[in-house]
């Protein structure tokens, strides 16, 4: 197991302020805008309404994108299954967007990905129809990932060798993005702060401030030490994502239920031979479910039924894992999908419009209600879109009555990249070369650096060349090292070990947060927090 490194009393504070400084700056100020949670949807406003010059708070009860954001199936994409039901134009936008943000918002996170739509015998789909329906996908992106087509099964299995041949007949090729989801929301919080966002997580909305009959604000309790404090704000945003009814009955006892809620549960596994591509696999003539290469794994699932408990509990049961298993044998080979392989399951709540009806073909839309207190709430929502979502919510945000919002809203850059943006290879090649005499940074640590920080890898490489000793690997058996700690401490708002372990690395994901390394974790926070000036406040928004 990885040693601890030490840390000295002298060291460069990090760029956020402390939790107790935060604290101070939302309790003094009157802002435009209060953002309640810190997911897709939140950090989304948070980041466009700060670059529209509104002053704006955001904070979460948990950590940012701390539930189903963090949860998702870590595609960018237009969603070839919504040409089945039509839905033309709605592929084409998705399409726009993924476009900008693999391009110009954020190539160092979003990353093409080949995938195959395997055509099995006695399959629901015929070859025809989806080499039709991968055409018309990829001519919608404007041919920008090549030309969907369909292939050979031979193509198919050197491509990925997991993949089950038995009466496989051809399989439909077309091309997509992925992302670390985590990853991308925290840049995104970063993104905010640096257009002058102030936010904090770990701190629980417990009232909201009235004047008169409108809601002007929020009561606060910090979940780390308890401290109690208020947010005063012209406008109140409910993006709190599947306890967003909670929220709206803490603005009126007697709203009526506005969303519903479906469960997906994803698994990951152990790769046992190379993965070049991503499978699309029909289960019946509707519904797909996703292996997909991912941190040297393979992602699995997802499922998507109804749910109804407390939204805290989601998880992924044996049968949710038993259904992924089974749905993934579909296509690819048992040896690959032995439960020993196991590393990781998850499970995020979908939050969609309240009605009748399956949950699986209910519309995935973004929908922004007015309470009877003025208070803004949205529900819905996906990564691909989530810039287009900001947009919309800001023109929703100028049109509410008795704020004066609208006037004070300037206009915003059509792109405007996430911090750290950069082209990964040229990234970690750097990392490699420049580096100081003597020193050395692993050729997988350099390539794993540039491809979820872009350009910070530099400040996590400044960390190593000042201490050596936070160059040394968190797990040997892993990629992430000790300074993405310390930079998740100093610069990401990571508090917790499930902070640092699931979300700002890759540790969990790869079955690496034993409990040895949990407590380790917890006791470099520890340290790293005592060593800063001001006492044991750890960095914050």
């Amino acid at each position: 197991m990885a040693t601890i490194p030490t840390l000295g009393a002298e060291r460069t504070p990090g760029r956020t302020a402390s939790r107790a400084e935060t604290r101070e700056l939302l309790g003094r100020a009157t802002y435009d805008l209060l953002v309640i949670g810190g997911g897709i949807l939140g950090t989304a406003v948070a980041w466009t309404a700060s670059q529209a010059g509104l002053k704006v708070a955001m904070v979460d009860a948990g950590d940012f994108a701390g539930a189903t954001s963090s949860a998702s199936s870590k595609l960018v994409h237009g969603g070839l299954r919504y040409l089945q039901t039509g839905a033309v134009k709605l592929v084409a936008e998705n399409h726009k967007e993924r476009r900008a943000l693999a391009t110009d918002v954020a190539p160092h996170l979003v990353n093409p990905l080949t995938f195959f739509v395997p055509v099995y015998k006695g399959g629901p789909h015929s070859a025809p129809k989806l080499g039709a329906g991968v055409f018309l996908y990829s001519a919608l992106s404007a041919f920008r990932d090549g030309m969907g087509r369909v292939s050979t099964a031979a193509h198919a299995a050197q491509q990925v060798p997991a993949l089950r041949t038995e009466g496989l007949r051809s399989v439909a090729v077309y091309g997509d993005h992925q992302m670390n989801d985590s990853r991308v929301a925290v840049m995104t919080v970063r993104a905010a702060v640096d257009a002058g966002a102030v936010v904090l997580n770990h701190a629980e909305v417990t009232g909201l401030r009235f004047s008169g009959s409108r809601v002007t604000g929020a009561e606060l309790k910090d979940r780390l030490d308890g401290t109690e404090f208020g947010v005063n704000a012209r406008l109140v945003l409910n993006a709190t994502g599947p306890w967003v009814d909670h929220l709206r009955r803490m603005e009126d006892a007697g709203a009526a239920p506005s969303i519903r809620l479906s469960k997906g549960a994803h698994v990951v596994v152990k790769r046992r031979s190379p993965w070049r591509a991503a499978l699309t696999i029909p289960i019946d003539k509707y519904r797909v479910s996703f292996a997909i290469p991912w941190e040297d794994h393979v992602l699995l699932g997802t499922t998507d039924e109804e749910y109804t408990g407390d939204p805290q509990d989601v998880r992924a049961t044996d049968a949710d894992i038993d259904q992924i298993l089974g749905e993934a044998g579909h296509a690819i080979r048992d040896e690959h999908l032995d439960r020993d392989l196991i590393t990781y399951a998850f499970a995020g709540l979908r939050v969609l419009p309240g009605g009748p009806g399956d949950t699986a073909a209910a519309k995935r839309e973004t929908v922004v209600t007015e309470g009877r207190g003025g208070m803004l709430s949205v529900a819905g929502g996906k990564w691909t879109t989530y810039r287009h979502i900001g947009r919309t919510v800001l023109e929703k945000l100028a049109h509410v009555r008795g704020t004066g919002i609208g006037e004070d809203i300037s206009p915003i850059p059509a792109t405007v990249p996430l911090p750290g943006v950069g082209a990964p290879n040229a990234v970690a090649h750097r990392l490699l070369i420049d580096r100081e005499p003597g020193s050395r940074m692993e050729p997988l640590v350099a390539k794993h650096l540039a491809s979820h920080y872009g350009t910070l890898s530099f400040d996590i490489a400044r960390l190593i060349a000042e201490d050596p000793a936070l160059g040394a690997p968190i797990h040997p058996d892993g990629p992430d090292v000790w300074a993405q700690v310390a930079f998740a401490a100093d610069n990401e708002w990571a508090y917790t070990e499930d902070d640092v372990l699931r979300r700002r690395t890759t540790m969990t994901v790869r079955g690496l947060d034993t409990p040895e390394i949990r407590a380790e974790v917890a006791a470099f926070l520890e340290k790293r927090g005592s060593a800063k000036p001001g006492g044991t406040e750890r960095s914050a928004g």
